[in-house]
């Protein structure tokens, strides 16, 4: 048994990564996530106008835009374990400095800067650097597994979050989540590596080739000039590739946390109870489990075009259903929404990963990707901001919902321009 167990371990190694970051993921993202639940009790305590603070999250989200190239390079020279490390420190020590808010600039400071540098490094951002590395035929998969973690830590943390916030208020809330953050996260990340070549291993949990037990590997070159090419950061900036993907990221995390980080305000407004609200928060992310790795698997068999713009699709179903919720207010329009935003939409970030790496894969991929995560950053802090500039002035998310459906359209046509598929084939379309 033991024999048959070490020739097994580089399969498990592999799928031991994919675990490390289910939990890093479910603790990390859902630490920003929060904040559109210490948005209400926050605007209640200091009464400062919601384009004030909302913005601190838009801030967060900026900063960690101009420290994504940095990050890409960190991973190529220093690997995961550093860089989630600094995560998890920064993660924690905002949430745990929160506590002390009296000032908007300590917002700011705190659940902005410290808390989204932090989750940068721990949520897509900081994974998708190395995780595509691990697989290649299982690529979609793995990715929407790990990335799954996100949901199942909205469906523990966030009612939790609530309860706190209910309870003890929102600086407990803060407390008992930064403590969490740095207990569980800093042992588990030591156990990452950047690629399994690191190991000795092969991606999937391949037998080494040439030994006993290797895979008939099968061609997944479709454009092999492109695919032999060394793309360093400044050769992908010249290409229309790179930057038809920025405008495809913008839009698809422009619409995500515009209506991610307002969801719960607007429906408390719109006549649900503060419970309802909280759980549809909750219930999105529970219904992106089962969507995220089914799009992650569907993309490893059709391509991850198909996967993205029906992500896209999900955001602008999820606008139009919060729209017609102003007007009529029902429980079923409601389990639309969620099912929209978390079953659909929430499987853009099985792919978020895997398209610029089959694009860019190489030596540089991580400053490529860090860079291109610019702009995909850009547009989480944009969404947030402007949805609450655009409130404050008119008085109304209308104005917000249909700028989130004309980008969705925007986004899914640029990524079929990208045509990750035109470079290098999914699993299901090889050929031997």
């Amino acid at each position: 048994m033991l024999a048959r167990l070490s020739r097994r371990l580089p399969f498990y190694y592999g799928w031991l990564i994919v675990a490390v970051v289910f939990v890093t993921m479910a603790i990390g993202v859902n630490a920003r996530t929060a904040f559109s639940l210490l948005f209400p009790p926050i605007l209640t305590e200091f009464g400062w106008e919601r384009g004030v603070t909302a913005g601190a999250f838009s801030f967060g989200f900026l900063l960690s835009a101009a420290l994504s190239p940095t990050l890409g390079r960190l991973m190529d020279s220093r690997g995961p374990r550093v860089v989630m490390e600094f995560g998890v420190a920064a993660t924690g020590a905002g949430m745990l400095l929160a506590t002390l808010a009296s000032q908007p600039w300590h917002v700011y400071a705190t659940l902005g800067v410290l808390v989204g540098a932090g989750s940068v490094c721990l949520g897509y951002t900081g994974q998708a650097l190395f995780l595509p590395a691990w697989f290649v035929r299982r690529r979609g998969l793995a990715m929407s597994i790990a990335f799954a973690g996100v949901g199942v830590g909205s469906i523990v943390l966030l009612p939790a979050m609530q309860t706190l916030i209910e309870r003890s208020g929102w600086r407990a809330a803060c407390w008992v989540l930064g403590v969490t953050t740095l207990v569980l996260l800093v042992p588990l990340n030591l156990l990452l590596r950047r690629r399994p070549e690191d190991l000795g291993l092969q991606p999937d949990g391949d037998a080494t080739p040439g030994t006993a037990g290797a895979p008939v590997r099968r061609v997944n070159i479709v454009d092999a000039a492109w695919a032999a090419t060394d793309w360093t950061l400044a050769r992908a900036l010249r290409t229309a590739r790179f930057w038809w993907l920025a405008l495809g990221y913008f839009g698809g995390l422009f619409a995500w946390y515009a209506i991610q980080v307002h969801q719960t305000k607007y429906l408390i407004e719109t006549g649900f109870s503060t419970a309802q609200a909280a759980w549809a928060l909750g219930a999105v992310s529970l219904a992106g489990v089962p969507g995220q790795i089914a799009l992650g698997h569907l993309s490893d068999r059709v391509g991850r075009e198909i996967v993205w713009a029906i992500g896209c699709l999900g955001f602008g179903l999820t606008a139009v259903a919060l729209l017609m919720l102003e007007g009529r207010p029902s429980l079923p329009l409601l389990y639309g929404m969620v099912l929209a935003q978390g079953a659909l939409g929430y499987g853009l970030t099985s792919v978020v990963g895997a398209i610029p790496a089959e694009i860019f894969e190489g030596r540089h991929y991580g400053s490529i990707f860090g860079t291109l995560m610019l702009a995909a950053i850009t547009g989480g802090a944009t969404g947030p901001w402007l949805a609450g500039v655009l409130y404050d002035r008119t008085g109304s998310y209308a104005p917000l919902f249909w700028i989130v459906i004309g980008l969705c359209v925007v986004s899914a046509l640029s990524i079929w321009r990208a045509a990750p598929g035109g470079v290098r084939a999914v699993a299901g379309r090889m050929r031997s």
